[in-house]
């Protein structure tokens, strides 16, 4: 059976570990933030490249894709 001492011991220990985890978490969360945030800058980027290249290729003749015959 184990005594009140191992079992102070080992909520001491729960106790660090928490601690731990909970930094742990924290880091993560603010990675995540970052990366989510760095995420939605290159979608916006993408979409504006997406319209920059459709109004290009708007303003295209329409026989410009084709090769004339030699």
């Amino acid at each position: 059976m184990a005594t009140l001492e191992d079992i102070a011991e080992r909520v001491e220990r729960l106790l660090l570990r928490h601690d731990e985890l909970k930094r742990a978490n924290a880091l993560l969360e603010q990675q995540l933030g970052t990366v989510t945030q760095e995420r939605d800058n290159l979608r916006s980027r993408l979409s504006a490249a997406r319209g920059r290249i459709d109004a290009l290729l708007a303003r295209l003749p329409a026989d410009a894709g084709e090769e004339t015959p030699r």
